[in-house]
């Protein structure tokens, strides 16, 4: 009898041996907080050096430098937000996902890094911007703005409302970067310590019309702003680019059209009334220049100032080592460069994506990686940290070696470039960047794209040398001296689009433009 009672005892006490082992080999897989901003270029973050970096207020980015390591070559594969964002949930280019353009929609049944990392037992969220349409599939819990979302007082959609009408909406007052971190924070107090999370914070900020609390309303003032040396470029003849662009005066008119008829205009610009009107077109320029880079350093400080607030409450919490925290922007953005605002283009301002990451498990303080990383990869390196398999579908790699100081000898030497929507002022193009050349085609026809213009332009090549030109304000495809290297990458190009299958065999327009314009 009691022989029978010391094995029932033994099995009982294996089996919570068993039980604790597994909860514990749970418990080793990282918590994964992926933050993400808006337009929040890097030329904004001060860790990237130029001529804002002594004026930025971001403590608490550099805080993440600081303890992890910074992408100087992070670049998005097509810079607009909803393709962006769709191209970081599914690992997948713009014409794999479907989603090429701003109307496009990220369908509910498409695989996405949620649903991968759900499936394996992670507690999953997003929070603030969603802006790709659908309702959200793959997260336990989402509270996610209505469409590109409001600053102040935001709307929220959960599953709960998100089905009905829209004034059963959840209103949040508040600023939108703040209401979006403390609903982050509430949510990890409510989940369970013995599991992993995969939380996306996403934050409205710094998008247009680049608004910020009231505590920064000061910043900046009576203070004279560092020009960008090109910011009194005027035309396309200054650099020998092939299109005018979004230029500075575009947003004089919107801020006039706002202060003159506030309540019917699409967005509510901080500090209006502002003019123009009785300037020289230098003065002009400068003037909104100073305006938009204050206003957006400003929105900049507060989603610096909830970064801040998140760290805090991973170390209250004990959650810093097991934690990977990432912090990146959709895509870049001009801050009157090449006297542009707005981005889009495969321009180095609009085209990279800045990014920092702290793991302390793995990865060193302090440090740097220049690998080519695209937005293609994000979510390959979450399910890599997760412990799961990548995902055929998944056109990126993970690059959780590279973090490492092991970068894999076939890594890849050059990123891959679509700017699907067609426009006048900026063509619809694609291209490619190595190391140290980039080389497009803008050939400015609009397909079948949702959004585009129909009228054409005729294709144009720009090329520039990144070492010697770093600002690309010379447009350097007629120079003969680099006859050999355009040749070059015109067929890494061409070998590029067939890795990464798009080939446009389905456009004969294109098939006569490549024929007209490819030599």
């Amino acid at each position: 009898m009691n022989f029978k009672i010391f094995v029932v005892l033994y099995f009982f006490l294996s089996l919570l041996s068993c039980k604790k082992t597994d909860s514990s080999k749970t418990n080793t897989k990282p918590n994964i907080l992926f933050i993400l901003s808006d337009d929040h270029t890097s030329q904004a973050w001060g860790i990237y050096g130029g001529a804002l970096k002594e004026y930025v207020h971001t403590p608490n980015i550099s805080r993440l430098a600081d303890e992890g390591m910074v992408l100087n070559n992070a670049f998005c594969t097509n810079s607009i937000c909803v393709p962006s964002r769709a191209t970081i949930l599914t690992g997948q280019y713009s014409h794999k996902n479907g989603v090429y353009n701003l109307p496009d929609a990220l369908q509910s049944e498409q695989l996405n890094i949620a649903k991968v990392l759900q499936n394996s037992g992670y507690q999953t969220a997003i929070i603030g911007k969603w802006h790709l349409k659908k309702e959200p599939s793959g997260f336990d819990y989402y509270n996610i703005l209505h469409d590109q979302g409001r600053y102040w007082d935001p709307i929220l959609r959960t599953e709960e409302n998100f089905n009905k009408p829209s004034e059963e909406w959840d209103v949040h007052k508040g600023f939108s970067t703040d209401v979006i971190t403390d609903l982050s924070l509430k949510w990890l107090d409510t989940i369970s310590k013995d599991k992993p999370f995969l939380l996306m914070t996403h934050f409205k900020a710094t998008h247009e019309p680049f608004d910020y609390p009231e505590r920064f309303k000061d910043l900046y003032k009576d203070v004279e702003i560092p020009e960008p040396e090109s910011l009194l470029d005027f035309s396309p003849e200054t650099t020998g680019r092939s299109f005018e662009g979004q230029k500075l005066e575009n947003l004089a008119v919107r801020y006039r059209k706002a202060s003159d008829d506030p309540d019917n205009w699409w967005c509510k610009y901080p500090g209006l009334p502002f003019y123009t009107n009785e300037m020289d077109s230098v003065t002009a320029r400068k003037a909104v220049y100073q305006k938009l880079v204050k206003d957006f350093m400003r929105s900049g400080a507060a989603i610096d100032d909830n970064i801040g607030k998140i760290l805090d409450y991973l170390e209250k919490n004990n959650l810093v080592e097991n934690t990977i925290v990432i912090y990146t922007a959709d895509q870049g953005y001009f801050l009157g460069e090449h006297g542009f605002f707005d981005k889009r283009l495969i321009y180095e301002e609009s085209l990279r994506m800045p990014f920092v990451i702290r793991y302390p498990k793995e990865i060193g303080a302090g440090k740097r990686l220049d690998d080519i990383i695209l937005n293609i990869d994000f979510a390959a390196l979450m399910a890599d940290y997760a412990g799961v398999e990548i995902p055929d579908s998944m056109q990126g790699k993970s690059f959780r070696n590279n973090l490492k100081g092991e970068t894999p000898s076939d890594w890849r030497t050059s990123a891959y470039y679509r700017y699907w929507t067609n426009d006048a002022s900026r063509p619809s193009h694609f291209g490619i960047r190595n190391k140290r050349y980039k080389l497009a085609l803008f050939y400015g026809h609009s397909l079948d794209m949702t959004g585009s213009s129909k009228e054409s332009s005729t294709p144009k090549w720009e090329f520039y040398d990144l070492e010697k030109d770093p600002n690309e304000n010379r447009n350097a495809y007629n120079d003969s001296s680099y006859i050999d290297v355009i040749k070059n990458m015109k067929n890494d190009l061409i070998e590029l689009r067939k890795e990464v299958e798009d080939t446009d065999e389905q456009y004969p327009e294109m098939k006569k433009i490549f024929h007209n314009y490819w030599n």
